[in-house]
């Protein structure tokens, strides 16, 4: 379950040393929101690994860049979100790591896998969206497990536009990953 500290005070990462030690719960922070959610189950864990996997894969084959799960991307003080999976090129990750190792601007790929509950779905589908696209994240993959399905939303005109809804039967590819291919029934 995810719920969102609504009042006056605006969050930081800065604040974010109160909750150190908490391994039950994940905190992020959108627009100086602070959203707190259960640490992911084992179904969600296992979709990530999977889509890793073939990232990881594909990336070996290519040498065209990494991938990595739940890394901390620090976009701004106010903006700290920790994406399931994302996938960077080499050239464009070389900019983005600061000196402790976190991600500090937008990788091409960011994918998210829904948690249950209407506020995980809105957070997921509409603050990360967002950000995700203010941010410059060429592409961002919604991975609904439960529904066995993969929105694949696509930067347009300076933002990120759904573009397709792909089922299990369907196969997963992106102009950002060339010659990536995947059925999407093997994310599940």
């Amino acid at each position: 379950m995810q719920s969102k500290i609504t009042n006056s005070v605006r969050w930081t990462i800065a604040d974010l040393t109160i909750f150190e030690g908490d391994r039950a719960n994940r905190y992020e922070i959108i627009d100086g929101e602070l959203f707190v959610t259960r640490a992911p189950d084992w179904k969600h864990q296992e979709v990530c690994g999977r889509i890793i996997t073939r990232l990881n894969f594909w990336s070996d084959e290519t040498n065209l860049g990494r991938a990595a799960i739940n890394p901390s991307i620090i976009f701004s003080e106010s903006d700290n979100v920790i994406p399931d999976v994302v996938w960077a090129s080499h050239e464009r990750l070389e900019r983005l790591l600061d000196d402790a190792g976190h991600l500090t601007a937008a990788p091409e790929l960011v994918v998210e896998v829904l948690s249950p509950g209407k506020p995980n779905e809105r957070r997921d589908r509409e603050a990360k969206l967002k950000l995700y696209s203010v941010r410059g994240v060429l592409e961002y993959w919604i991975v609904n497990f439960r529904e066995q399905s993969v929105e694949v939303y696509r930067r347009e005109n300076a933002m990120l536009k759904l573009v397709a809804t792909l089922y299990s039967q369907d196969e997963i590819t992106s102009s950002i990953l060339p010659g990536f291919s995947c059925l999407v029934s093997k994310l599940f």
